[in-house]
């Protein structure tokens, strides 16, 4: 499968003073599969550690971390040599090694001239508890998301719709309609399906929704067991009470989180730990709120509010229990379309490097995205049919008079009242 940030890595290969590099991202999003992939196309050897398999590696690293002899250790035990300028080295899991993470600085210091690469699970829940060995200023971050809808469509073959849907948002001209209705079932199927590419895998062998949906069961429970794991008992019982009220919280019209609705009582003392913790592994997205549209839009964030997305839409409609077959005949009547439609917003923004923001106005209106771009502030209306009346964007308007709006929903390109129609499948042209 072709995923979009192989071009980042590219570029941080041809750059000629690189630090060690370091691939965040959730569990089961296809980091392992990237950096092999990466260092079967790009380099003529790779060196694979994996440090929750290999504990006689791991065990290599406890000690003296001097890179040189490291090497050496390496190329005794794989009985190859490394050359820095055709063998990639990957440390998998690094999370199970912490000494690994720290020898990330002294590879930086000591032996720049190694293309040296690192992911692991729930590696930001595991940084943020052990930051006296983190690599501070000496290794370059990137962050793998699920598959987006374009990267789905080239998974199955549609790199001809992928050029048109670019083209017609370039020029804000309609799609002809059997295009734009083929682009929507494409999307539905997608929002099912979802951007685990073990999901995606599985849904393209014989297109069956429920091979898809059986992957999507297992990665959640191994979300599960990673809590277990990597928090104490009271720690992973909050942690999953917020988990599991996702669904519960964007159900509600105002999907404002709300401790609530997690548990009668409930707090920021008591969950906001918790609510950190799913951030940093990456399963679920924050949303903050800001008082004010203006650039930067951090200096004007409101922390006491905020809405959590999961990473994937698939993963979502699968802990929902939503049945496909309300995805393609009963989407304008459902509840939950709304919830959905906001929820594949925010992950596909999320992957395109946005900062996620949404704007309220003393509870009377609300947009649901912010998109800082430059030093233009553009709001963002979502809609998960094709009726597209909203009193908040004229109340927004009316506020701030932006010179860019968009909307974006199941209706085809356009721009109408100086409002920029995007479809849904288009999100990714953003």
């Amino acid at each position: 499968m072709q995923r979009t940030l192989m071009m980042k890595l590219l570029e941080w290969k041809a750059r000629p003073s690189r630090m060690p590099l370091l691939l965040y991202g959730a569990r089961q999003v296809g980091k392992t599969y990237l950096l092999q992939e990466f260092g079967r196309t790009c380099f003529q050897d790779t060196i694979y550690i994996n440090f929750e398999t290999d504990s006689r590696l791991a065990s290599e690293f406890s000690g003296d971390i001097d890179p040189h002899r490291l090497i050496g250790v390496l190329e005794l035990y794989f009985n190859r040599k490394i050359n820095p300028d055709s063998t990639l080295i990957i440390l998998d899991e690094i999370q199970a090694c912490e000494r690994a993470l720290t020898s990330l600085k002294y590879f930086c210091e000591r032996a720049p001239q190694y293309p040296i690469v690192a992911a692991g699970s729930v590696l930001g829940v595991t940084v943020h508890r052990n930051q006296h060995s983190f690599p501070v200023g000496k290794v370059e971050m990137l962050t793998l998301y699920p598959m987006d809808f374009e990267e789905f469509l080239r998974a199955l073959g549609q790199e001809a719709l992928i050029d048109v849907i670019r083209e017609a948002y370039a020029n804000h001209a309609p799609l002809p309609g059997a295009l734009h209705e083929k682009a929507l079932e494409l999307f539905k199927t997608y929002l099912m399906v979802g951007g685990m590419p073990g999901a995606v895998l599985a849904y393209l062998k014989d297109g069956r929704m429920l091979d898809a949906l059986s992957v999507q069961s297992l990665i959640l429970s191994s979300y599960v067991a990673d809590m277990s794991k990597y928090a104490s008992p009271a720690e992973t019982t909050r942690i999953l009470a917020c988990f599991d009220s996702i669904p519960a919280q964007l159900a509600k019209e105002n999907r404002k989180f709300q401790y609530k609705v997690v548990k009668k009582g409930g707090s920021a003392t008591i969950f906001g730990p918790s609510i950190d913790w799913l951030v940093a592994a990456g399963v679920v997205l924050k949303c903050d709120r800001i008082e004010h549209p203006f650039i930067p839009l951090a200096a004007h964030r409101d922390l006491s509010a905020f809405k959590l997305y999961m990473a994937d839409t698939g993963l979502l409609l699968c802990k929902s229990g939503v049945p496909a077959s309300i995805m393609f005949s009963g989407w304008d009547n459902s509840t939950f379309s709304g919830a959905i439609a906001e929820n594949y917003v925010a992950a596909s923004l999320k992957a395109k490097g946005y900062p996620l923001y949404y704007w309220e106005s003393k509870g009377t209106a609300e947009i649901d995205f912010i998109l800082p771009r430059g030093e233009e502030v553009i709001p963002i209306e979502v809609k998960a049919g094709v009726h597209t009346k909203s009193r908040s964007l004229g109340v927004y308007r009316a506020q701030y008079k932006p010179d860019h709006v968009i909307r974006i929903s199941h209706r085809n390109f356009g721009v109408e009242n100086g409002i920029q129609a995007v479809p849904m499948y288009a999100v990714f042209c953003m």
